[in-house]
């Protein structure tokens, strides 16, 4: 049985689609037995563009805006996490930076995950080559099994 569980989220309606899905496998698998979600938002634009005028040009974030966005992004894991934590499931966040395939891959050997239970956009073919996709690189470099769960038809990405 899974007991430590790590879920990537970006942000989303679609990100959080595993969510629902973790809370129904362990209330139905895993009665009395003591399971962990790790939540995890990688932060993955370490800069951003100025813009003056007609010219543009890329600037690295310092070090206390670095600060101000992973306080946010701890926040949205929280409160994303409040339906496991109110079912009695030890939920624990972490925000890396950087890629966020690689961060995943990292975070779940760091932490002993024995899961990976991340949502997908359902996207093939030409699409999933244009954009590249998070979930499929984890699911081919994980040493842990990866849950896939497709988001709900209509599901917005915001």
């Amino acid at each position: 049985m899974f007991s430590k569980v790590l879920v990537p989220l970006d942000g989303s309606k679609v990100g959080e689609a595993a969510i629902p899905a973790i809370e129904q496998l362990f209330s139905k698998l895993a009665k009395g037995t003591s399971v962990e979600v790790i939540l995890i938002g990688v932060i993955t634009l370490l800069r951003h563009w100025v813009v003056v005028g007609e010219a543009s040009a890329p600037v690295s974030y310092t070090e206390e805006e670095l600060k101000l966005i992973k306080q946010n992004v701890d926040k949205y894991l929280i409160k994303a996490g409040e339906p496991l934590t109110k079912k009695g499931i030890t939920v624990k966040t972490m925000v890396p930076t950087g890629n966020a395939a690689e961060q995943i891959i990292q975070a779940a050997d760091e932490t002993g995950a024995d899961l990976i239970a991340m949502s997908t956009h359902g996207r093939s073919g030409v699409r999933r080559l244009a954009f590249g996709s998070v979930t499929d690189k984890v699911l081919h470099h994980s040493k842990v099994p990866v849950l896939m769960v497709r988001a709900p038809e209509g599901t917005k990405n915001e």
